[in-house]
């Protein structure tokens, strides 16, 4: 059986590493995780010593020998799907995987203004910070991935039916608008709300309060 260890940043923090943490517990596999601290004057120098970008996340994978990274978000993910086809992280039918794989793409390259303005911030409650019309139409362009895949796919479930990569990619996204108190439709109310349910990010929830309150993930501006 292959082992897995999965490069995380600051989980309060750290958006990217909250996306492939998300699809690895999905798989049912388990794993290790190894957490550097974000923003230090050594933390490049240590994410350096697991991944060849420099950045966080990376996973490494160790079967038969054999040692790889894989080191970016979505590659993860699509690592995973891959190597773990029961897990069914792309939904089954062309069409909806087809979808599913263009938002969590428009997600994995864009909406640089939202990030910075809304910066991750998990277990905290912030106020609304001003939001420019760019940040406000980045906002009202998710909602409208959400409500699409929702009314055709998702239904009462996740955003294609089944919890997928793409929930994983916005994962992060349904956290700062719970943050900054964003205001979404009640149905996209109700699927944050199925997400926060998860117990994957219930445990993140958990570490991300517990760095807090050592005191390693104080709020930040971006």
């Amino acid at each position: 059986m292959a082992k897995y260890t999965l490069i995380l940043g600051t989980k309060n923090w750290s958006s990217w590493s909250l996306r492939p943490w998300l699809a690895l517990c999905a798989t049912g596999h388990p794993f290790e995780e190894v957490v550097i601290g974000l923003n230090q004057p050594q933390t490049h120098a240590e994410i350096l010593k697991h991944s060849p970008s420099g950045k966080v996340p990376a996973l490494r994978i160790e079967q038969d020998g054999r040692a790889a990274t894989v080191f970016d978000s979505l590659a993860i993910c699509e690592t995973l799907a891959e190597r773990h086809p029961e897990a069914r992280l792309w939904p089954s039918d062309p069409t909806a995987r087809a979808q599913a794989r263009s938002v969590s793409a428009v997600m994995h390259s864009g909406f640089a203004e939202l990030r910075t303005t809304l910066s991750m911030d998990f277990a905290r409650k912030l106020s609304t910070p001003p939001l420019t019309e760019t940040v406000k139409g980045q906002i009202a362009e998710i909602i409208a991935y959400w409500q699409a895949a929702l009314e055709r796919y998702g239904r009462d479930g996740f955003l294609f039916g089944e919890f997928s990569v793409a929930d994983c990619m916005y994962a992060p996204v349904v956290s700062r608008f719970r943050t900054y108190a964003i205001a979404l439709p009640p149905a996209l109310d109700a699927y944050s709300a199925r997400m926060f349910q998860l117990p994957a990010m219930r445990q993140w929830e958990a570490a991300s309060r517990a760095e807090i309150a050592a005191g390693v993930a104080g709020p930040r501006s971006a």
